[in-house]
């Protein structure tokens, strides 16, 4: 599986700790930015891992900004993304095995690295549980986007 990763200058560290534990799990990465501390702001960074993952030039995203929020926001609004900030272990995995989002978000500021990195282990390790009630609403979301951006 090919995970991106993105972050803007308040994560770059926790990004690249982050990014480096997830290769060491045996995940291919792919960096998007930032690639220092230096000031940079967050959405170019968010929409192109997002791209990458509706052009399935990677398979799912991890991306990490002061709080979280602002990627999780920015990400959310490419077509067909769902993007989820999470915190606890519970939530890393139903982002995936009920909501199927292809990214995940962390808050440098307000969470601790160690935490960030078991979270993004649980929530690679699981899938999508396809022909559930969750497959059902996820459709429902899918459909409304495409009718409110008329596609």
């Amino acid at each position: 599986m090919r995970i991106g990763f993105g972050a803007d200058h308040n994560a770059f560290q926790f990004k690249e700790e982050l990014l480096a534990y997830v290769k060491e799990l045996g995940y291919e990465v792919v960096d998007f930015g930032s690639y220092s501390e230096d000031d940079i702001d967050y959405p170019n960074i968010a929409f192109q891992v997002s791209k990458a993952i509706k052009d399935k030039e990677i398979d799912r995203g991890i991306l990490c900004c002061g709080t979280g929020i602002g990627m999780a926001i920015a990400a959310n609004k490419v077509s067909g993304i769902r993007a989820a900030q999470i915190f606890e272990s519970y939530g890393a995995q139903r982002a995936q095995l009920s909501n199927d989002a292809q990214i995940i978000t962390f808050g440098a500021f307000v969470q601790g690295i160690a935490s960030a990195k078991e979270l993004a282990k649980e929530y690679l390790a699981n899938g999508f549980q396809s022909g559930t009630g969750s497959e059902r609403k996820i459709n429902q979301i899918c459909q409304y986007e495409q009718q409110a951006l008329g596609e």
